[in-house]
């Protein structure tokens, strides 16, 4: 008999290449678009995409001109987080060299960019973006040989004024673009526009302290989007009175969830990604001034029970107050002596060693 779980298996390799085995012959051998190419063969777009990354790299990068060996493949990037596609980098490679050409200074960007089949905005978008010295360099030389057009470079006064507030919202607050736009009733589009092509170096900050945030992970404090990262309204409400029995009482977590009712899995993942500082004051972790208390490794840490410390609290400052014997104390308050003598020497070893030294200095002097 066949066991039905045996015979079912996910796609394979091989099914895949079937199944674009023409649309990939068709990347290789026209200049079609994979948009193209997925249309006209019945292939989703998206995963013919992702299968000429993972199985045919080596197509991809001839196409955006990049040479490489079989070794180097998967360690080239095709295109980064930020920055000019290999697309649009082989789209306007001719024209932006005519740009910075002086066989070309006669003509404007909108000139050049028709002689090259290209559309003038987009083609001066690409300048602004990526190649602004271009820009400055090719103005420079129009002035000097008194081809200048008197035409108003750089922002618009309108622009400067209408996204202004916005501007000084991002410079001095850890609000994102989108929550920006929003309070100041400007597009979300334009601005991002106008700040890639007039504040790029205030976003090249901003995207630096955002990756430092998504690192840190700390509660109170900007997160990689530039939220605030906070527990959400109905986690804090859902554990509000677990956390007050955690903050001012001796129970334990077990203890805790029995009396409120909630999730002991749930309560704990709450404490340890929003009040990680609450657990490390149970185990006795004082963390320095310049330590982040999310950074300490709990596992490093003992677990400190409040209730016990309450317990030996009485015999403890009994025994600061008039040194003597650890076995006379714990017969005092009907505790076990050596658990005593082992919790005095691991939570209060300077009384351990002082009271100790105050019985020799006793004894001697008898």
């Amino acid at each position: 008999m066949v066991d039905d779980k045996k015979t079912t298996f996910s796609p394979s390799v091989t099914t895949f290449s079937e199944k674009y085995s023409e649309a990939v012959s068709l990347y290789a051998t026209t200049d079609m678009t994979s948009k193209q190419i997925a249309s006209q063969c019945g292939v989703s777009l998206s995963a013919f995409r992702v299968y000429l990354r993972r199985h045919h790299r080596d197509l991809v990068l001839r196409r955006y001109g990049v040479e490489a060996d079989s070794n180097e493949l998967a360690s080239i990037k095709l295109r980064g987080r930020r920055g000019q596609t290999p697309a649009a980098y082989h789209k306007y490679k001719e024209a932006i060299e005519a740009c910075d050409n002086l066989s070309y200074i006669e003509f404007n960007i909108s000139q050049i960019a028709r002689q090259f089949n290209l559309d003038g905005t987009s083609l001066s978008n690409q300048l602004k973006l990526h190649y602004p010295e271009i820009l400055e360099r090719r103005e420079k030389t129009r002035v000097r040989l008194g081809l200048a057009d008197n035409f108003l470079r750089g922002a618009h006064p309108d622009s400067v004024e209408a996204y202004a507030a916005a501007v000084e919202l991002l410079r001095t607050t850890d609000m994102n673009l989108p929550a920006i736009a929003r309070k100041c009733g400007v597009s979300i589009g334009g601005l991002s526009q106008y700040l890639r092509f007039y504040h790029k170096e205030l976003l090249e900050q901003k995207n630096g302290e955002r990756q430092e945030a998504a690192q840190s992970r700390q509660p109170g404090k900007a997160s990689g989007n530039s939220r605030i990262r906070e527990p959400h309204p109905e986690s804090c409400e859902k554990y509000r009175e677990s956390l007050e029995l955690y903050r001012t009482t001796g129970l334990t977590v077990k203890e805790i969830v029995a009396r409120t009712g909630v999730s002991l899995g749930g309560f704990c993942n709450h404490l340890r990604k929003w009040h990680r500082d609450l657990m490390l004051e149970r185990r006795g972790v004082v963390p320095a001034s310049d330590c982040n208390a999310y950074e300490l490794d709990l596992k490093q840490s003992k677990r400190y029970l409040k209730s016990t410390a309450s317990k030996y609290a009485g015999a403890i400052e009994s025994l600061r107050t008039t040194p003597r014997l650890l076995a006379q104390v714990a017969s005092e308050y009907g505790f076990n002596p050596d658990t005593f003598r082992d919790y005095l020497h691991r939570h209060e070893p300077e009384l351990a060693v002082s009271n100790a030294a105050k019985l020799r200095m006793k004894r001697k002097i008898q």
